[in-house]
C-alpha cells in the first residue's frame, strides 16, 4: 500500500499548480550548501523563513536604528519594523503576480540581518575601517552562512541567499542593467524594489513627524503622480510593479518609466532633506565615531572577544571585531563606550559614617 503523501509534498504540488510558470517552485530550489533531509510538513523556503525569525540576529533589529536614532517616540521606525514593512509589500506583489511567497517572505526577513548599529553610519564607519570595505547586504550573507548558530550557520537555501546579497541598491539603479546584478529568482527582484517602496515611504512619515519635512514640502510632480499619504503612495507603487511586471510577461521585476522616474525623485528629495540633512548627520557623526573608538579598541583588546587570538592572523582579527561591531544594537554599542571610555563616579562614603563628630 503507498504511503501517504506528506503535507510538505502536497504543498510543492499546490504550488505546482497555482503558480505562475516563472516562478521559483519549493521542490525546485538549487538546495544548501549541507544537504539537509526535508521536512514532512514546511517546504525548504518555509524553513528558511522560520530559522531566520528564530535567530539572534533578526531579534537584535529591534535595537538598530532606521534613520533616527533613539527617537523620544514609540512610532518611529527601527530595522526590525523596515524589515517587516519590506515583507508585507513584497509577500502583496508576490500574492498578486502569483509568485513563491514563502520565498519572498525569507529574503525579505533576511535582507537586512547583517546591518550595523546606527543605521548607514556605522556601515559607513566598518566600510572605513575594515580592510577591504564593508556592506551590509554581504554582511547580511555572512551572518546566515558563517555567524548564526555559533559558527554553523543557518544553511539557507540558495535562491533565499541569493535574494540577501542582492537586495541593496543605495543610490545605484533600482532595476540593474546587468542580469549578474538582479536576483536569480523573481522574488528576490520584488524584494528588491519593495525594500526602496518601504524605506523611502516610512521614512519620509518619520521625517514628518520628527519635524523635519512639512507634509506640504514634497515635490508637485511626486504628489501629484505618486500620492501625497503614506497608504497612497505605497498603493500606487506596488500597484505600478505589478501592472508593469506583467506587462513585461513575467520577464523580470519593474517599475513603469514614469514611476521609476518619480521614485528616483523621491530618493533623491530624501537624502537631500532627510538622510544628508545637517540635524541627522550630527547625531550620525557623533555614532560612528563611537564605532571608530570601539572597533580600534577590540583590535587591540581582541581576546575580550576571542580567547583563541593567538591563532589568528591579523587579517582574522579584523574579521572578527568587524563582526562583532557589527552584530551590536545600538544600546550595546552605547553601554560597551560608556563602560570602556567614560569614567565612573567614584562611591565615597559621607563624611558623617567615617568621621566621629
Amino acid at each position: 500500500m503507498p504511503s501517504k503523501m506528506s503535507i510538505r509534498l502536497q504543498t510543492e504540488a499546490i504550488e505546482l499548480q497555482i503558480l505562475h510558470p516563472h516562478a521559483c517552485l519549493s521542490s525546485r530550489s538549487r538546495g544548501r550548501i549541507q544537504p539537509e533531509k526535508e521536512d514532512d510538513i514546511r517546504t525548504c523556503f518555509q524553513r528558511d523563513r522560520d530559522r531566520i525569525i528564530h535567530c539572534k540576529a533578526f531579534r537584535r533589529l529591534k535595537q538598530k536604528t532606521q534613520v533616527f536614532f533613539a527617537p523620544r517616540g514609540d512610532h518611529y521606525r527601527t530595522r526590525l519594523t523596515h524589515v517587516l514593512e519590506v515583507s508585507q509589500i513584497a509577500r502583496t506583489i508576490a500574492r498578486a503576480l502569483r509568485l513563491n511567497e514563502d520565498l519572498t517572505e525569507a529574503i525579505s526577513l533576511g535582507h537586512d540581518l547583517g546591518h550595523t548599529p546606527f543605521g548607514h553610519a556605522g556601515e559607513e564607519a566598518l566600510n572605513e575601517l575594515y580592510p577591504g570595505g564593508f556592506d551590509h547586504y554581504q554582511q547580511s550573507l555572512r551572518v546566515v552562512d558563517v555567524i548564526e548558530k555559533d559558527g554553523k550557520g543557518l544553511n539557507l537555501t540558495h535562491e533565499v541567499r541569493d535574494g540577501i546579497l542582492k537586495h541593496s541598491k543605495g543610490k545605484g539603479p533600482i532595476v540593474p542593467d546587468l542580469d549578474a546584478q538582479k536576483a536569480i529568482t523573481l522574488e528576490g527582484q520584488i524584494v528588491r524594489i519593495a525594500d526602496i517602496i518601504a524605506y523611502l515611504n516610512h521614512d519620509l512619515d518619520d521625517a514628518i513627524r520628527a519635524g523635519l519635512v512639512q507634509r506640504s514640502n514634497a515635490p508637485a510632480e511626486i504628489s501629484r503622480f505618486i500620492g501625497k499619504g503614506y497608504a497612497g503612495r505605497i498603493n500606487s507603487m506596488v500597484h505600478d510593479v505589478v501592472r508593469t511586471s506583467l506587462r513585461y510577461g513575467l520577464s523580470h521585476i519593474t517599475f513603469s518609466h514614469q514611476m521609476e522616474q518619480s521614485v528616483y525623485r523621491l530618493r533623491d528629495y530624501m537624502f537631500s532633506t532627510v538622510y544628508d540633512s545637517p540635524i541627522v548627520r550630527s547625531e550620525l557623526t557623533k555614532s560612528k565615531k563611537i564605532l571608530r573608538m570601539l572597533y580600534t579598541y577590540y583590535l587591540e583588546h581582541t581576546t575580550e572577544i576571542c580567547s583563541n587570538i593567538s591563532i589568528l592572523h591579523e587579517a582574522d582579527k579584523h574579521r572578527l571585531v568587524c563582526d562583532f561591531i557589527a552584530g551590536m544594537t545600538d544600546q550595546f554599542a552605547l553601554a560597551t563606550y560608556e563602560e570602556l571610555f567614560l569614567p565612573k563616579r567614584w562611591k565615597i562614603r559621607s563624611a558623617r559614617s567615617t568621621w566621629n563628630i
